[in-house]
């Protein structure tokens, strides 16, 4: 049965079956994919749904804040004609709102400049500017080896128990363009995370003073997990408005992308899709790339849109379907490692697992300094013959190593406690990094710096007798 409402679209009330977090509705007429659904349960409270399946007179919709409490005869819906919107202005900034987009900051709801779409649109790949402008966020291992730049996405790949929030919280806290002065807009959307991990964010953000200029999309674990689906999209819809319209250089930082992943894969299982690996859909990949794709640069606009998702891998499997298909999409990832957290040194970022594959665009003469890209190059050679030996002295002895491998072995441990350990609150310079690096070499044989220029060694290398 279906009522016409000439301001709100059309009622249906003949609701055939509650699979999961989805509702099966019949007789449905004009409808389109994506619509958006106003649920009334049988209390009179209102719920929030969208369509995704349409044919033949059957609706499929997803229930945003679940089908708990909704019962097939007293349940009505209500197709509202319109995909979903949120309002978009930059007194944004500085504010707190929930998965859905709905302020949890005791602030009043914004009045927005426009309503846009949280599917976003495609940015037309002619119209991309190329991403080659450095972003230091004054951790040596980023900064100096696995560069970040503007427009780009690189991932943090992590585990259970790993410190990735705070690193995310640290780049978000330093981020700057050198040599612009220009601080970057913070948008953090939190997928499926505890009380915790988003006070922690919230706080560490207003201690900085960085709140201000920050956006804060919380979706916490005991949310319903079918509001996963949404909140990256409205967090990007915000950033895209931010980044393209306002001209604004945006970080966009999204943990956790496994709790997204696990969602999708909630909402499949229930349509009762053919499963691909591990159960996760067969569209996983296109999936990640509606949201991973928003990222970038537009020529003639002068903002640009920068992405770090988190996610983390269970059981530490870099080849799950998750982080895969995200290594695919990105350019690059930044992965923490277990045991370098198990010796205390923060941030564990293992760079021999790590890439950035827009570094080399992003440094040199120019960007950063003429020496950086050598710079990278040599430490890791050198940090990865360190390690070969780590392994081969554990087998013959320290004592059966020539004087050469034993100065690679204490390269090794220094660069580990002096390059990659910083504090938290620890915000070093590009010209600081490239610094610790050169002392770093001055402990090598000269002859062993085959990475390096000879210019680069006259003007830049310290030996220490």
């Amino acid at each position: 049965m279906s009522t016409q409402n000439r301001s709100s679209g059309l009622e249906y009330t003949n609701i055939s079956e509650i699979k999961g977090p989805l509702l099966v509705i019949n007789g449905v007429t004009n409808s389109a994919f994506d619509e958006l659904v106003e649920i009334t349960t049988p209390a009179g409270a209102k719920r929030l749904g969208r369509v995704l399946e349409i044919g033949g007179g059957t609706a499929v919709v997803q229930v945003f804040e679940g089908t708990t409490g909704l019962s097939v005869s007293e349940t009505k819906t209500r197709f509202l004609g319109k995909t979903m919107e949120i309002p978009v202005t930059d007194q944004l900034l500085g504010r707190v709102f929930d998965g859905l987009g709905r302020p949890i900051d005791g602030l009043p709801d914004p009045v927005g400049e426009k309503f846009l779409d949280i599917n976003g649109e495609s940015i037309n790949p002619e119209r991309r500017d190329f991403p080659e402008d450095f972003i230091q966020t004054g951790i040596s291992a980023i900064d100096g080896l696995n560069t970040l730049v503007r427009g780009q996405k690189l991932p943090i790949f992590s585990g259970a128990g790993l410190p990735h929030n705070l690193l995310a919280a640290q780049i978000a806290r330093q981020a700057t363009v050198p040599g612009k002065g220009e601080e970057f807009a913070v948008v953090f959307a939190a997928i499926g995370v505890q009380n915790s991990e988003a006070a922690f964010f919230r706080k560490s953000l207003e201690e900085s003073g960085a709140l201000k200029r920050s956006i804060l999309y919380i979706n916490l674990a005991d949310d319903p997990a079918i509001e996963r689906i949404i909140t990256p999209r409205v967090a990007l819809t915000a950033a895209e408005y931010l980044a393209f319209e306002k001209d604004t250089h945006v970080l966009v930082i999204i943990s956790d992308m496994t709790n997204y992943a696990e969602a999708l894969r909630e909402i499949s299982a229930a349509r009762e899709e053919v499963p691909g690996r591990k159960g996760y859909p067969g569209y996983l990949y296109t999936d990640l790339a509606t949201i991973y794709e928003r990222a970038g640069k537009i020529k003639g606009s002068k903002g640009s849109l920068t992405q770090i998702p988190i996610l983390s891998m269970p059981s530490d499997d870099i080849t799950h379907p998750i982080p895969d298909l995200t290594g695919y999409i990105t350019e690059g990832q930044i992965v923490l490692g277990r045991d370098l957290h198990r010796k205390e040194i923060y941030p564990p970022i293992s760079i021999l697992s790590c890439l950035s594959r827009l570094m080399k665009e992003g440094v040199g003469e120019g960007k950063t300094r003429n020496d950086h890209q050598n710079v990278s190059s040599q430490l890791y050679s050198a940090y990865s013959r360190a390690l070969e030996l780590r392994a081969l002295a554990e087998i013959v002895g320290k004592a059966g190593l020539a004087p050469n491998d034993i100065k690679y072995l204490e390269f090794g441990d220094l660069f580990e406690s002096k390059f990659l350990k910083q504090g938290f609150d620890e915000n070093r310079t590009l010209e600081d990094t490239l610094g610790i690096a050169w002392n770093l070499f001055s402990t090598l044989p000269v002859n062993e710096l085959t990475k390096v220029k000879q210019d680069e060694i006259d003007s830049y290398l310290k030996v220490t007798k």
